[in-house]
């Protein structure tokens, strides 16, 4: 298997030394769409290939996990880059499908939205770096206590869950600071930035705030081996960095109990638009939006089915394969940096 070779400015990569990378990328592990295929192509593009178990839903991660264990079978190098990650307070309820995936020998174990604490002595166990993703500063020290290998600082331009427009941050001041802070405190762990990134350009600027490498989302969820259905991509392209809104609609529509201080960003669609200015109204009476949702998901129609990115929708034009996103954004950010 023929790999791409690490460029000589990204050779003392911080994070690419660490896990072996090629490129300072990883796959966000995005519940439901970040599968086995697109995992393994990742991490034979030369990043860091997360499943996204999500909720830890123990049949869909075994499924998802051991093909990307398949597709990478005859790859040691690219199966060494392989991880996956969780919802951390869902793993509260059921860690079974974590306990799983730590018996395949993970090189990495992300959290996200939860105290990672009580996890963390058994996935250093079973030998996997910890990565957890945070949103706020007052969340570090505890992910530090949890020895955490590697914080994600997760602004609230990102796709999917985040936090709240109250509590949230911007990636673009949340990264510095953290710098700042792990530089003082904890100077061995590595910092991503997450949220935004859309192409080499954010790359590039991440590196320059202080991070050692991004967790890309949205643009690896528009690739040809992503979960994500063929609609929602396609949505996607003719979106703009304005089409996309964070609040707990789609979360109330598919019936996802998520704790404060977490909401949910997508595209702004016709049903969303419908139902955002009033929002205890939808929770105290869901059951024909819910219906409306649910038709929508069955039609593949998209106007009320949800599409899960980020504020870098605006960024998204193609559907490629992930090897071929990866090798773009690499190659754009080195060229910016060597500048």
């Amino acid at each position: 298997m023929t790999h791409p070779a690490r460029s000589p400015l990204f050779h003392s990569n911080r994070f690419a030394q660490r896990f072996a990378l090629t490129t300072p990328i990883a796959l966000a592990p995005m519940a439901l769409a970040s599968g086995g295929a697109l995992a393994a192509a990742c991490a034979q593009a030369g990043a860091l290939g997360l499943v996204g178990g999500g909720y830890a839903d123990l049949l869909w991660t075994q499924r998802e996990y051991a093909l990307a264990t398949e597709l990478l079978q005859h790859d040691a190098v690219a199966q060494a880059r392989l991880g996956c990650g969780f919802v951390t307070w869902k793993l509260d309820e059921d860690a079974a499908a974590l306990d799983w995936v730590l018996t395949q020998k993970p090189c990495a174990l992300m959290l996200s939205f939860g105290d990672p604490r009580p996890y963390a002595a058994r996935i250093h166990a079973a030998g996997a770096q910890l990565i957890c993703q945070v949103q706020r500063m007052d969340q570090v020290p505890q992910a530090l206590e949890a020895g955490a290998a590697v914080i994600v600082a997760q602004g609230g331009e990102a796709g999917g869950h985040g936090a709240n427009a109250l509590e949230g941050r911007s990636t673009f001041t949340l990264v510095p600071e953290m710098a700042d802070y792990l530089s003082a405190h904890a100077p061995d762990t590595l910092l991503l930035a997450a949220g935004g990134v859309g192409d080499g350009r954010g790359l590039a600027a991440a590196l320059m705030l202080g991070a050692d490498g991004v967790l890309v989302g949205s643009r690896l969820w528009a690739t040809a081996e992503s979960l994500a259905a063929t609609g929602a991509k396609t949505q996607a392209t003719q979106t703009s960095g304005d089409g996309t809104a964070r609040s707990p609609v789609f979360d109330i529509l598919r019936r996802k109990h998520w704790p404060a201080p977490y909401d949910f960003r997508a595209i702004r669609n016709d049903l969303h638009r419908q139902l955002e200015h009033d929002v205890a109204g939808l929770k105290a009476h869901p059951d024909a939006a819910r219906a409306d949702y649910e038709a929508g998901v069955k039609a593949a129609d998209f106007t009320r089915a949800h599409a899960t990115v980020g504020e870098a929708v605006g960024l998204i034009a193609d559907i490629p394969t992930a090897s071929a996103m990866i090798a773009r954004i690499t190659q754009q950010a080195q060229t910016l940096l060597t500048k």
